[in-house]
């Protein structure tokens, strides 16, 4: 098959801009390195996955969270929390104490 022929029969790919601060383009440089891919195929390796991920659990209804955003909320649930004085009246007002 042709040089030709075999770019008509595949799947053309597109451009995606992005901008970034110099931290986030160092550190997604880095950690392409680390992996030895470029940034592009490294972008592409991680982003898409974690698209697809995001996108099936928003059909499922599902709240789909990093380990790390789990024990943030956990950590969120767990921390004592202290109530304004409107907070508490209205409490009392849904329970029908006033």
């Amino acid at each position: 098959m042709s040089t030709a022929a075999r770019k008509s029969t595949e799947a053309k790919s597109v451009n995606l801009m992005v901008r970034l601060d110099a931290a986030g383009k160092k550190t997604i440089e880095r950690a392409a390195a680390q992996r030895r891919l470029t940034t592009s195929d490294y972008v592409r390796t991680v982003l898409v996955p974690q698209a697809d991920r995001e996108l099936r659990a928003a059909e499922s209804n599902t709240i789909a969270l990093s380990p790390a955003e789990q024990i943030a909320f956990w950590q969120a649930l767990n921390a004592p929390t202290r109530l304004t004085s409107e907070q508490k009246e209205l409490g009392s007002l849904m329970r029908g104490e006033t």
